[in-house]
């Protein structure tokens, strides 16, 4: 990887709240008709399950893990501060499509009521 300077607070855990996110937009894009809070408590779920899959190993897991594919996917080494940062950004991305969700639906009751006068 380049060195960019970042902090080392970003660089130990950007990826892993950007994981964490996609795991809340992957949850979001599956099941659109259900509320953000459900979807975080869903997703928070899926990736501390996948942070403890971490603790089973297996010779086919092990290799797998080794690859790109699997670092990105699964990765390697239990942590429970990946799951604390996991968690706090899929808050922030709750937050986010709450506000958004909450904005598209004031937005549409605007239009309606222009649209009656």
């Amino acid at each position: 990887m380049a060195p960019l300077g970042l902090p080392a607070v970003l660089v130990k855990y950007g990826g892993s709240a950007l994981w964490a996110v996609m795991v809340y937009w992957l949850v979001a894009f599956l099941l659109p008709q259900k509320a953000p809070r459900f979807l975080g408590l869903l997703a928070a779920a899926v990736a501390a399950v996948v942070e403890c899959f971490k603790l089973y190993h297996s010779p086919g897991l092990d290799a797998f893990r080794l690859t790109l594919a699997g670092k990105l996917l699964l990765g390697r080494v239990f942590s429970v501060q990946d799951i604390a940062v996991y968690w706090m950004a899929i808050v922030v991305a709750v937050c986010l499509d709450a506000f958004v969700v909450a904005r598209a639906k004031s937005g549409r009751k605007q239009v309606r009521s222009l649209r009656s006068e």
